[in-house]
This record gives structure tokens, C-alpha cells and sequence, in this order.
């Protein structure tokens, strides 16, 4: 495991008002009112690893399990259906469109962001065209389609997939519903990040305190809205970021070493699907320049060991490979002296870890952890 210190972190200091017009509790909380309004609604749990906890001399270890969320495996929902209703709403609203058809949405994914869109064009009506590049499953493809999306294959990888879906969308006149932001294209990934914050508000609202927080990183924007949420909940007692990627797609602590967004370029080969991604999103990077204390990145080793210790646990999680790399992060820092004080792990460390998945992908995982999820 690496880490890359952020010395551009404030630290100590109050959630600053320019970054309460990317993301705020007061946009959170109508992204909240929206979300809770929808069937099947209902936060998802919180479980207490106190084994793995008592084992590595912490206090507590605290996982987000994102695995039950709407019934699509992760936390994207929150996201990328939010942004596609209010999308939707914002077209049917304004007179000069309402004639000139239904949208169409349109939207590269690693798998669950895709489904997430694919679920909430679904809802509101409407077609969506979802980009998949060369590393996405055949099982994550079908789970995709099955909610109604027209699926588009594209050589390469996410970042390529990105470029593809705003290529065509641009040409096509679709709605792109992305997660990342580049250029002036920012207010739907702001939505979409506002969205995750639900899942800060959950925990707050169980009465979870953290120490610290380590998140998976991506392009950003899950590690952003968590940063931003309890920046602005607790102020200049913020718990410690801590942003975790797999060693070959880590464009986010490549950034921070940099003092810049730097693009990693290649196959970006991972088993952590989700995570897979070579250029930060540009909005999220603005909150985690200054909100993340530390970034990790693992090999892909340790994200499977935390699936399989998940599937030992009482009760038994069932984790995704994208979803134990702040797990597997928390547990290797607390076990070796230098890096447990780099990060300012104690006996009195209460740590967050975002369960970010299920089983999204079944055959992947009954391979990886040998056992069926059910």
C-alpha cells in the first residue's frame, strides 16, 4: 500500500462558502426530500465490524453496506437517477421544449453508474443510450439492459467511453448524465454528487461520529460528496479523509502528488471495476484538493481479502470488488506502525468504511470469494 499526503489539506478550518455552491446540506436536503419520496426507499445498513476493529487496536470500525440500495447493487442510484429526474423535469417545465419530444439520456458507466441511469430513465419514461467499454462485464452489460437501455460498446477504456457517449450525445441532441465533469460541463455532476450526500445524512442521522473516513475514489465524486457533507457537518472538526484507488488507476493520488488532475493513461487493469477510471472528475477535484488529508492506493490483492473477510463476518456481507478497498485500507494502515501515525490511527479511531457495492457482478464474485452470494 502507498500513501500520498496532501499538504494543501485544510485542516482545522471551517467548510468554505465558495464550496457551498458546489455542494451543500441545503441542496442536500432537497436532494433528499426527492430520494426518500421514491418506492422503496429505506437507508441502508450500517454493520459493525468490532472483530476486525478489536483485531487491529481501533475503536470502532463502521460499514455503509450500499449492496440493498433500490434493488441495483449500489450507491449510484442516489446519483445518476436523481440527476435524470431532475433533468427530466427541468425539459417538461420549460414551454419552448415541451413539443419537441421525449429526451433521450445518455451516459458512460464501469456498470453501476449505467444502471443507475438506465433505473431512472426507466421511471420517468424515457430511452437512454449507455456506453460500455472493453472491461465491463457481460453480467453488468445484461443487468444494464434489463432495465431498458440500448447498450453501445466502445474500445478501450471508461475514459474512452466517456469521450464516446459525449461525442454522439453532442451530435444526437441526448441528455448526457455523467459523473464526471469536464469543461463547462458541471452542474449535472454536482447533482449527482449532491445525490451521494443522502448517504452522509444516513449515517449522521444513526448517530455515526467518525474519526476518520476512508472512501473509494474513482473520479472522485463519491469521496467529494462525503468530504463536503461532514466538512460542512462538523466544520473545522472534520473527521480525516482518507481516499483510497487500486495501484493501476490511480488518477487521484497521482493528482494530489502533482498538485494537479494528471490523467493516467493505459488499460487501467483492476478487478475493482468501479475504479477503474484515468482522469479525475474536475468539480470533485476541487472539493478533495482541499478536503482529502491522504491518498491510497492498493493492489488488487487486498480488495479481494476484504471480500472474503466480509463474507467470514457475523453477519455476513456481501461485498463487491469495488466496495472493500477503504476496508482493506483502514485494516493494513492499522496494522503497521508507521502508516497507522501517517494517518493518525488510535485506540480511539472510529472509522467509516463505504461498502460502495454488492455482488454486481455474481460469477465474479462466487469466483473471487468461493462462495455464492445467497
Amino acid at each position: 500500500m502507498s500513501v500520498v499526503d496532501n499538504p494543501r489539506a485544510l485542516a482545522g478550518e471551517a467548510y468554505p462558502d465558495a464550496m457551498k455552491r458546489l455542494l451543500s446540506h441545503e441542496r442536500g436536503e432537497d436532494a433528499f426530500n426527492c430520494i426518500s419520496r421514491w418506492p422503496g426507499y429505506a437507508p441502508t445498513p450500517t454493520v459493525q465490524l468490532a472483530n476486525l476493529a478489536h483485531a487491529v487496536g481501533i475503536a470502532e470500525i463502521t460499514y455503509k453496506d450500499e449492496g440493498g440500495r433500490f434493488g441495483l447493487g449500489s450507491f449510484k442510484a442516489l446519483g445518476g437517477a436523481l440527476a435524470v429526474e431532475a433533468m427530466y423535469a427541468r425539459i417538461r417545465a420549460d414551454a419552448d421544449v415541451r413539443t419537441s419530444g421525449t429526451p433521450i439520456f445518455a451516459s458512460a458507466t464501469d456498470g453501476n453508474h449505467g444502471r443507475a441511469v438506465a433505473w431512472g430513465a426507466q421511471r420517468v419514461g424515457c430511452r437512454c443510450v449507455i456506453y460500455l467499454h472493453a472491461g465491463v462485464s457481460p453480467e453488468r452489460e445484461r443487468a444494464i439492459a434489463a432495465l431498458g437501455a440500448e447498450i453501445r460498446r466502445v474500445d478501450g477504456n471508461y475514459d474512452d467511453s466517456v469521450r464516446q457517449a459525449q461525442d454522439d450525445s453532442a451530435r444526437n441532441g441526448w441528455i448526457v448524465i455523467s459523473d464526471t465533469s469536464y469543461g463547462d460541463y458541471r452542474a449535472i455532476p454536482c447533482q449527482i454528487m449532491q445525490g451521494y450526500t443522502v448517504l452522509a445524512r444516513e449515517l449522521l442521522d444513526c448517530g455515526v461520529r467518525p474519526t476518520h473516513v476512508f472512501v473509494q475514489g474513482g473520479v472522485g465524486g463519491l469521496a467529494a460528496a462525503m468530504a463536503a457533507h461532514f466538512w460542512e457537518e462538523f466544520g473545522p472538526k472534520r473527521p480525516r479523509l482518507v481516499v483510497v484507488e487500486p495501484e493501476n488507476a490511480a488518477c487521484l493520488a497521482r493528482s494530489a502528488a502533482a498538485g494537479r488532475p494528471v490523467v493516467v493513461k493505459g488499460a487501467l487493469d483492476t478487478i475493482m471495476a468501479g475504479l477503474a477510471c484515468g482522469e479525475v472528475s474536475e468539480v470533485a477535484w476541487e472539493i478533495l484538493d482541499a478536503a482529502a488529508d491522504h491518498f491510497v492506493t492498493l493492489p488488487d490483492q487486498a480488495a479481494i481479502e476484504g471480500m472474503r473477510l466480509l463474507a467470514l463476518n457475523d453477519p455476513v456481507v456481501v461485498a463487491g470488488e469495488s466496495a472493500t478497498a477503504g476496508l482493506a485500507a483502514c485494516l493494513i494502515a492499522s496494522g503497521a506502525a508507521d502508516l497507522r501515525k501517517r494517518l493518525g490511527l488510535s485506540n480511539e479511531s472510529r472509522v467509516l468504511c463505504i461498502g460502495t457495492e454488492g455482488a454486481t457482478d455474481p460469477h465474479s464474485y462466487e469466483r473471487l470469494v468461493r462462495r455464492r452470494t445467497a
